[in-house]
C-alpha cells in the first residue's frame, strides 16, 4: 500500500486513490473539499468547531479542513439537547450533516503539511460515573498510533475494505475506520452498520474486507449469517468493552480466527491487544507500571511527552510485559466496612450457565446492599420460565455464596433483555444504580411498528422481569389475559384515534401462553363504524390471543 503520513494527507490529491464509496470519494476530491472547508472557516473567523457526522467520509473532510484552517475540533458523544447546551459556549460552529458542511465551503486554501503539535482534537467520554469528560489530543499522538497499527496489521489487511459497526466520534472508531485507512489507502464504509445482517451485506460487496466492531454487535452474530462467505474476513477488531469469552469462541469456530480485542481508552489511546484467551500484549512503545494498589500506569507515544496516565484497572504483569486484567479498582465498594469487588462478583455470576452478562451496583434503601442487573442466557431464560423468578434468584444467590460473604449477596435483582449500553459501549455505574432502584417494568418493549390501512402491526418483546409475572403464577410465569387486553387498548390509544371509554369485550380467545422473553406480534385494527378495536397476539405462527374491545365516547 502507498502510505501517506497523517500530516501529509492534504499535500497532494491522488486522483486514482478511492477513499470511500456510496457515493464514491477520491483522495483528490477529499483534499479539494477539505481545503474549501478550510478557506470557508478562515473567512468566517471560526476557531472552534463541534463535529458530529454520521458519514465517515464527511468526517474526514471536516477534520482535515478544520486542522488546515487552524481550528480546534470537539467531537461530542451525541447530539442530545443537554449535550449541545453543555458545549455551546466552547465552540463557534456546530457541524452535524452534509448540508451544513457544504454551506461552510469557501475559496480553498493552498495545500500544506499539517502541524502535528498545533492540530487539536477533543473527545468526549462518559467516564465511569456517567459525568461527561473532555479529553484533548494533538495530531502527533494520533499519527503515532495509526503508524503503530499499520506496522502490526497492515501487511495482513492489504487492500481490505474497513466495515464498521462503531461510530467514528470516539477514539476507536476514529482511528480504525477513518484515520488509519486514510493513511494506508484502504477503502472505508461511510456509514456505521448497527446490525449483523447489515455488516454481512456490506462485507460481501467487497473481495477483501475487515471488521471494526463492538462486543455488542459481535455477540449478536448468529447462525443465520453466511459464515462460509464471511470467513474471508481479513481480521475482526473488537473494542469498547469486554468481549464475552463465549462470543469470542463462537467467532473462532465460525471464522477460523479469534477476534482481535483492543484494550484502551479515550485518555490513553490503545494500550494492548490480544486474540483468544491469552494475556494482553502491549502496543509498541507502551510502557506499563503499577501503583501501590496494583492499578496500571501507562506511558505511551499516544500520550503527551512525559505524561503517565494512572488507570483504575488492576492487573498482573508478567516478566515478558504481557498482562492479565483483574478488574476495575474504582468499582470496589464498602459494605459494613468490608471491601467488595463488584467485577469479581460479576465474573462469578457469569460463570453460572444461566447468566450471560451481569452488572452489580449499590442500592441505598434503609441500609446499603448490592443489586444485580442480569441478562440471562438461553438456559437461564428456560429456568425462569419453568421454575419462576424466586427459584432462579435463590439458585444464583447460592452459587454466588461460594465466592463471597453473605452481606455481599445481591438483595435486588433486575432481569434485562440486554444491557442498555451507551453509544460508546459503556454502562456508567450511575445508570446501573438507577436501574436497580427503578420499579420492574409493566409494559412490553416495542421493537418496531408498521402502519396498516386501518391499524398497526407491532413487534413486542416481553420483558423477562415483567412485574405482572409475580403471582401469576410464581413457579410458571405467564402473562395474564387482562394485561394483554389492557396493552392492546393502551397501545391502540397511542396509535389510533380511539374513543376513550371501555364498554366491553367480544369473542375473547386465549390459545397459547405468553412467557418471559417471548417476542410476539400484536395486530390492531379499529372498526370505526362499529367502534370496535380488533386485536390479535401471535408468537411466530401460533395465535396467542385475540378479541374485540368495545369502546364508547366519554359521557357529557
Amino acid at each position: 500500500m502507498n502510505w501517506i503520513k497523517l500530516e501529509q494527507l492534504l499535500l497532494e490529491g491522488h486522483t486514482a486513490r478511492v477513499v470511500s464509496f456510496d457515493p464514491p470519494l477520491s483522495h483528490h476530491a477529499l483534499c479539494t473539499q477539505a481545503l474549501s472547508l478550510a478557506g470557508g472557516l478562515q473567512q468566517r473567523g471560526v476557531q472552534r468547531i463541534a463535529v458530529h457526522l454520521d458519514d465517515a467520509a464527511d468526517l474526514a473532510v471536516a477534520l482535515l479542513g478544520a486542522w488546515r484552517a487552524g481550528a480546534s475540533i470537539l467531537l461530542p458523544a451525541d447530539l442530545q439537547v443537554h449535550t449541545r447546551q453543555r458545549w455551546d459556549a466552547h465552540v463557534d460552529v456546530w457541524l452535524t450533516n452534509s448540508a451544513e458542511l457544504e454551506a461552510l465551503y469557501g475559496a480553498p486554501l493552498p495545500a500544506a503539511e499539517l502541524d502535528l503539535d498545533a492540530c487539536q482534537l477533543s473527545l468526549c467520554t462518559s467516564g465511569s460515573s456517567g459525568e461527561p469528560k473532555r479529553i484533548d489530543k494533538n495530531l502527533r499522538q494520533m499519527a503515532n498510533e495509526v503508524e503503530a497499527l499499520e506496522q502490526l496489521w497492515g501487511h495482513e489487511l492489504g487492500d481490505a475494505c474497513l466495515i464498521a459497526s462503531v461510530a467514528a466520534q470516539h477514539i476507536y472508531g476514529l482511528l480504525f475506520r477513518v484515520l488509519w485507512p486514510l493513511c494506508a489507502g484502504r477503502l472505508f464504509a461511510r456509514q456505521q452498520l448497527a446490525f449483523p445482517e447489515d455488516m454481512q451485506r456490506a462485507s460481501l460487496e467487497h473481495p477483501a474486507f475487515a471488521w471494526v466492531a463492538s462486543p455488542a454487535l459481535l455477540k449478536r452474530m448468529a447462525d443465520n449469517l453466511n459464515w462460509p462467505a464471511l470467513s474471508q474476513v481479513r481480521r475482526v477488531f473488537s473494542s469498547g468493552g469486554a468481549l464475552p469469552s463465549e462470543a469470542a469462541h463462537a467467532l473462532q469456530q465460525r471464522l477460523g480466527q479469534w477476534p482481535t480485542e483492543i484494550f484502551g481508552s479515550s485518555e490513553t489511546g490503545g494500550i494492548a491487544w490480544r486474540q483468544g484467551p491469552t494475556l494482553w500484549q502491549p502496543f509498541a512503545g507502551v510502557q506499563l507500571s503499577q501503583s501501590e494498589d496494583g492499578a496500571l500506569r501507562i506511558a505511551s507515544p499516544y500520550l503527551p511527552p512525559g505524561h503517565i496516565e494512572q488507570t483504575a484497572d488492576a492487573a498482573r504483569i508478567e516478566a515478558d510485559g504481557r498482562f492479565e486484567l483483574l478488574g476495575r479498582l474504582d468499582r470496589i465498594v464498602k459494605l459494613e466496612e468490608k471491601r467488595i469487588s463488584l467485577p469479581m462478583l460479576e465474573h462469578a455470576l457469569t460463570q453460572h450457565d444461566w447468566v450471560q452478562e451481569a452488572r452489580l451496583g449499590v442500592v441505598n434503601e434503609n441500609r446499603a446492599s448490592l443489586g444485580a442487573l442480569l441478562v440471562l442466557s438461553a438456559s437461564g431464560l428456560f429456568a425462569l420460565r419453568e421454575q419462576g423468578r424466586r427459584a432462579l434468584t435463590q439458585t444464583l444467590r447460592q452459587h454466588l455464596g461460594q465466592h463471597c460473604e453473605a452481606l455481599a449477596l445481591p438483595r435486588r435483582w433486575r432481569l434485562l433483555r440486554q444491557m442498555p449500553l451507551t453509544s460508546q459501549g459503556k454502562l456508567p455505574q450511575a445508570q446501573v444504580d438507577a436501574l436497580l432502584l427503578a420499579p420492574r417494568p409493566t409494559l412490553p418493549e416495542v421493537l418496531s411498528q408498521h402502519p396498516l390501512d386501518d391499524g398497526w402491526t407491532l413487534n413486542l418483546s416481553i420483558p423477562p422481569d415483567l412485574a405482572f409475572f409475580s403471582g401469576h403464577f410464581p413457579k410458571t410465569p405467564v402473562l395474564p389475559g387482562v394485561v394483554q387486553v389492557d396493552w392492546a387498548m393502551s397501545l391502540g390509544q397511542q396509535l389510533l384515534d380511539l374513543p376513550p371509554r371501555f364498554a366491553g369485550m367480544e369473542v375473547l380467545k386465549f390459545q397459547q401462553l405468553v412467557r418471559p422473553g417471548d417476542s410476539i406480534e400484536l395486530t390492531l385494527r379499529f372498526d370505526r363504524e362499529r367502534s370496535k378495536l380488533h386485536f390479535a397476539y401471535r408468537n411466530a405462527n401460533a395465535a396467542c390471543s385475540s378479541g374485540r374491545i368495545l369502546l364508547e365516547a366519554a359521557c357529557g
